[in-house]
């Protein structure tokens, strides 16, 4: 990490450093392909983020015109920002390459796909974006997911603690 920084940034790979993440996502929709992007901010945004202040809880990415647009990715307002400062709410464009967004667009007509924003992070100094093409869970399928997590934690400890058995 660099030094100096007080937010809540962490290390998530060689020169990535985690500023939000949607962790509802994963559990709310099946992922069924990810995309890295970048965004195009203002200065006040990049100086917000850089003290790692972000929520992605309500966003969603849409596609317009040919355009990847991110929507209710909350940005707080840059403390000491004047009258130049940004809305936090506004949609920002995502930076794609043509081929990705054709892509997109056809994945998303299909019936019950949305693009999701799952990560926000800075990758060699510049804002990223991991978007997901995602398919919402019912009910019993996130329930079938949690049951699923819990049995596979209870083998682990089974495991462990047959080992820690075995060596003493």
């Amino acid at each position: 990490m660099a030094k100096g920084n007080k937010g809540k940034e962490t290390k998530i790979g060689s020169g990535r450093k985690l500023i939000a993440q949607n962790k509802k996502a994963r559990h709310d929709y099946e992922i069924l392909n990810t995309y890295e992007c970048g965004l195009v901010l203002t200065g006040t945004e990049v100086k917000s983020l850089r003290q790692g202040r972000a929520s992605l809880v309500d966003g969603f990415a849409q596609l317009d015109g040919g355009e990847a647009w991110l929507h209710n990715v909350h940005i707080p307002e840059y403390a000491q920002g004047t009258w130049t400062n940004h809305a936090a709410r506004r949609k920002r464009k995502l930076l794609l390459h043509r081929a990705e967004i054709d892509k997109l667009i056809g994945k998303v007509q299909e019936t019950g796909l949305t693009l999701v924003p799952l990560a926000l992070y800075f990758s060699n100094g510049r804002v990223k974006v991991e978007v997901a093409v995602a398919r919402g869970k019912r009910e019993y399928d996130k329930r079938q997911t949690l049951r699923e997590k819990q049995d596979t934690r209870e083998a682990q400890r089974a495991i462990s603690a047959a080992r820690r058995r075995q060596r003493a």
